[in-house]
């Protein structure tokens, strides 16, 4: 008889599919509580203890580490056989594990204690010595395969080809978990932010319907976490698209900047509107009057519930998708008439690495983040007259606005909000000309002159400045940091204009 070994932390589904292995012919073993559960609906079953002739220890420790369980597996069928009659070893077919849930454990907020305990060691020995043997042996790692392998069985049995598949992914399924485990000893251990070796852990959660373009296929993938963007849910509208997720991406980094209720409007991953005030709707009417031209087909989010006044203010404007913590039920109902809106609800997170691959590997960096330094009491006044109250307000919504804006970025704004932003560029003249340009063009007036300006990253010369001073910008804050500080500095001194040095950057490549 063939067998096969059943051995599961998460038991869905595996009452249905151990009925399906023993009416195809296996003989079932199993280990504890899967025993029982398999034992209560009849079938035979034999526990792991008969095979091994070894109690379970330590507390199901110790169950499965044992040369008649993986002597089983590993046996190459036709090269070991006259080894395994000698030493009465019988082959283990099947092989349907899944591991301890560490993981989840962890993100319950667990002692580290507790999350020990939940190192899976017996089990990812199991699927990685069946997946190894997979010529051999099937090995089944997650209940969503069961409904495939009883096809398969039905369908005349278990090819070599499907057991490499499922091979591969048990694979991939035990370095994922390994890799979960390294991160959270290093980050118990006080390690690097930056560690030797990196294995980023994602579970592809669906197919996209393509990439960037129609000729790239895509996916989503999320971690374990349980918050941010790839464990968003929706609400309503169409499937959201591979760059429907990069332009909410960096919409919710845009609103989550500011404390105060915030909404930012992007398009293909820049804002081209961001604004505070005392609620959303009030922030999302002037984030759009800054570029409302910019603002057809874009990503809306908000850093508090969205509102009915703000739905009803989005019911007219083409969006492809709003994104907030929360929607108010009258809002939603609103937002849901309209079928082809993308409806979030999604907690952002913060920290973390940031990863961007490039061919042969990827560069990493811990992520930019808001602090102190990023307030005006941390500031150096190096031209003008010190801001009062209103200016110094502006100059820090315009310096946190402007940490979205794709580098080289220089972003106008006046009373909480943006009016000009000038994004992109391969050089800084350009970008201060386009941040006016579209603040005069795309709204009543010069809405340039009494603006403030914040610049991504230090001005190399004085002639960008001087393109915001001819404009009437009334101050300007900027990192530092070029050989021509001084030249700079001075065109803001015979401009009048108020200028202040961060001493750090916000680039945004």
């Amino acid at each position: 008889m063939a067998r096969a070994l059943i051995s599961v932390s998460d038991k869905s589904g595996i009452a249905q599919f151990a009925q399906v292995l023993q009416q195809a012919g296996y003989d079932l073993i199993s280990t504890g509580s899967t025993a029982k559960v398999i034992a209560e609906l009849g079938l035979p079953v034999t526990p792991v203890e008969k095979v091994t002739g070894f109690p379970e220890i330590f507390d199901g420790r110790v169950k499965t580490l044992n040369p008649f369980i993986h002597g089983g597996i590993l046996a190459r069928r036709g090269t070991d056989d006259e080894v395994m009659a000698e030493l009465g070893i019988e082959a283990i077919d099947v092989v349907v594990v899944n591991l301890y849930p560490f993981v989840q454990t962890v993100a319950s907020g667990a002692a580290p204690e507790e999350c020990v305990e939940q190192i899976d060691i017996g089990g990812p020995a199991l699927i990685r010595a069946a997946a190894k043997n997979h010529r051999d042996v099937a090995v089944v790692t997650d209940p969503a395969q069961y409904a495939r392998v009883a096809e398969e069985l039905a369908a005349g049995g278990l090819t070599v080809e499907f057991k490499r598949e499922l091979a591969a992914v048990a694979f991939a399924h035990t370095a994922a978990y390994d890799s979960a485990i390294a991160a959270w000893f290093a980050g118990q251990a006080g390690a690097n932010a930056l560690p030797a070796e990196l294995a980023p852990r994602w579970t592809k959660a669906a197919g996209l319907r393509y990439g960037e373009n129609p000729h790239q296929a895509a996916a989503l993938y999320e971690d374990a976490s349980g918050a941010g963007l790839a464990h968003a849910t929706q609400l309503g509208g169409k499937p959201m698209s591979f760059n429907n997720y990069q332009d909410t991406e960096a919409a919710l980094r845009a609103a989550y900047d500011h404390p105060e209720p915030a909404v930012a409007i992007v398009k293909h991953a820049n804002p081209c509107g961001v604004a505070i005030a005392d609620d959303v709707a009030a922030a999302h009417a002037r984030a759009h009057a800054c570029d409302p031209l910019s603002a057809y087909g874009g990503v809306v989010a908000a850093n508090r519930p969205v509102t009915a006044a703000m739905a009803e203010q989005l019911g007219p404007i083409f969006t492809e998708v709003v994104a907030a913590p929360d929607f108010d039920p009258d809002a939603l109902a609103l937002l849901q008439t309209k079928k082809n809106l993308r409806i979030l609800r999604v907690a952002p997170t913060e920290g973390g690495l940031d990863i961007r691959p490039i061919s042969g590997g990827a560069v990493v960096q811990e992520r930019d983040t808001l602090g102190e330094r990023d307030q005006i009491v941390s500031w150096e006044l190096v031209a003008g007259e010190p801001a009062d109250a209103e200016t110094a307000a502006d100059l820090e919504f315009a310096w946190r606005s402007v940490r979205c804006v794709k580098s080289n970025a220089i972003l106008l704004a006046r009373e909480g909000a943006t009016v000009g932003v000038g994004m992109g560029q391969v050089n800084r003249v350009d970008s201060c000309k386009l941040a006016v340009e579209r603040a005069n063009t795309l709204g009543d007036g010069e809405r340039a002159r009494g603006a403030v300006a914040a610049s991504d990253a230090f001005f190399p010369f004085a002639d960008g400045f001087e393109v915001l001073a001819k404009a009437g910008v009334r101050a300007v804050v900027q990192p530092g940091g070029s050989i021509r500080d001084e030249e700079v500095i001075a065109a803001a001194k015979a401009a009048g204009v108020t200028m202040y040095l961060t001493g750090t950057r916000h680039f945004a490549h």
